[in-house]
């Protein structure tokens, strides 16, 4: 058993804010950080639109900024939060300037702002179109700085450990006292027994197979946290990106970014008609919710298996400067944008809820704190305003490392069992979670996809029951694997976000039932 005073689990931008903030207030603390696959693979990564922040206090104020979140939110934000981590936005930005983050400057040295769907002014701080990337940059060298942090790559958190694992609990309330680990490299499982645990773990993108997101978002952190006990709340708003470019293959898809259409591109069908007048007046700029179940209608109707986005009436000069990593993707592909439209399809992209918290980073779970994609913190109501995302991780990440400063947390001198595998074997039957893992994905897409039925809801219900069943009896007899709890986790996700869509009752964000439609 390793102990430390905190253990974070994950990478991203979520999980390294608070590590470096900790490490550097408490140095003689220790941080492990444990993240899955390498320490710079995570869903930040791959986030290139960019910081969404007020700082053109002229044309912009924090009010506009609030007020484009509500709208997109569509009346499930919680407003104290709306207002809390906008007004918090500038003062973050500050710190990772700081820890030397890079972002585009225009020709007079000022931020060059972009502007994105939903957005009512240029607030967007971006660094070309790999913002993430840059911002993820930053952060591991500076965590690589702090002697008191250590990064364990390859490990996998299977399970949290609670008073359920503790032997002779009697206590009342429900504690985490860390988390059961995997070394993917050894095949070794030992415990990290920690002060306080914070789930930083990302997004479920995976559990469509069509995603945006890096193959490493299954869910993780919300399936652990859910076993634990914890609240999970709001998962049927699951975002999808109208444009990811269409692979026929159907795995991870690159992101077009919606800067891209805030640049002016165009959305075609086949035939070259600009389909988005026939739905919103904003066209291309309409909420991610209304362009992505427009294209998923037009799809509906031609049986095709894609759109296009028309970018070949653009400054190309300025196209190359603003997106070089999207221009180089859709060369690999044989696109040239100067004259060939860019096949896009929607795909999940991210999730609106999650591990409920409070604005402290607090789940109903003592000890355990949850922040970035993997929460439900009442920012992004029914649907994500686009660039809000990095915001909220950065603003919650400052949040519990205020609130562990004025509350230390300490666990009692518990007795916390090894993780027991007698009786496992090695499953020669690989293939049993590949097919289940497929079937899994097809399911989700077909029947809990953009617009969802009752019917279609209560039938992937009965589907998931038998790979849950299936699933959960290899998991009993067989020693762990990345893959089978991976999938384990994805099932777990999928039952919360069938489930959660049937119990909601009207049309919101991005959440669109047929059923649900008033006659």
């Amino acid at each position: 058993m390793i102990e430390a005073h905190y253990l974070v689990i994950g990478s991203g931008v979520a999980g390294l804010t608070f590590s470096v903030k900790i490490a550097e207030q408490f140095p003689d603390r220790s941080v492990i950080i444990v993240t899955k696959a390498n320490e710079d693979e995570s869903n930040t990564k791959y986030a290139q639109g960019g910081v969404a922040v007020v700082l053109d206090t002229e044309k912009d104020s924090f009010n506009k900024h609030i007020e484009d979140t509500l709208i997109a939110g569509d009346g499930l934000c919680n407003e104290d939060v709306v207002k809390m981590v906008i007004e918090e936005g500038p003062k973050r930005l500050k710190e990772l300037l700081l820890w030397g983050a890079n972002f585009d400057l225009d020709a007079s040295g000022e931020f060059n702002l972009g502007k994105e769907g939903g957005h009512s002014e240029y607030r967007v701080v971006h660094h070309k179109d790999i913002t993430g990337y840059e911002i993820e940059r930053a952060l591991l060298k500076r965590a690589h700085q702090l002697p008191n942090i250590s990064i364990l790559s390859h490990h996998f958190a299977i399970d949290l450990v609670t008073n359920h694992h503790i032997i002779d609990d009697t206590s009342e309330i429900l504690t985490c006292y860390g988390a059961y680990i995997f070394d993917q490299k050894t095949d070794n499982i030992f415990t990290i027994k920690a002060n306080s645990t914070l789930l930083a773990s990302g997004g479920i993108g995976c559990v469509y197979g069509h995603t945006t997101n890096p193959i490493i978002a299954t869910g993780d952190g919300i399936a652990m946290a859910y076993r634990a006990k914890a609240v999970i709340k709001d998962m049927e708003f699951v975002q999808f990106h109208p444009t990811a470019l269409y692979e026929p293959e159907g795995e991870s898809s690159f992101l077009i970014s919606e800067a891209v259409r805030g640049f002016g591109a165009y959305l075609r069908d086949k035939s070259g008609h600009r389909f988005m007048l026939d739905y919103d007046e904003r066209a291309e700029l309409a909420s991610r919710d209304i362009v992505s179940q427009s294209i998923d209608n037009e799809l509906k109707k031609s049986g095709e298996p894609h759109v296009y986005l028309d970018c070949t009436h653009l400054d190309m000069d300025e196209f190359k400067k603003h997106f070089p990593n999207i221009y180089n993707k859709c060369l690999e592909h044989h696109i040239k944008i100067e004259t060939d439209w860019i096949p896009v399809v929607p795909a999940s992209h991210y999730l609106c809820g999650g591990i409920d918290v409070d604005k402290n980073g607090s789940t109903s779970i003592s000890n355990l704190f949850a922040c970035g994609e993997c929460t439900r913190t009442g920012l992004h109501g029914a649907n994500r305003l686009a660039s809000n995302s990095l915001l909220e991780a950065l603003v919650y990440a400052h949040n519990i490392f205020k609130y562990l400063i004025e509350n230390d947390t300490k666990t009692e001198n518990v007795l916390i069992p090894d993780w027991n595998d007698e009786g496992t074997v090695i499953p020669k039957e690989h293939i049993l979670v590949q097919h289940n893992l497929k079937q899994m994905q097809a399911l989700m897409r077909d029947y809990v996809g953009i617009v969802r039925s009752n019917k279609r809801l209560k039938r992937a219900i009965k589907h998931l029951d038998l790979i849950h069943a299936e699933i959960e009896e290899l998991y009993k007899e067989s020693k762990i694997s990345t893959s089978l709890c991976e999938l384990r986790n994805m099932i777990n996700v999928s039952h919360l976000i069938v489930q959660q869509s049937l119990d909601r009752k009207e049309n919101k964000g991005g959440y669109y039932n047929i059923d649900n439609v008033k006659k």
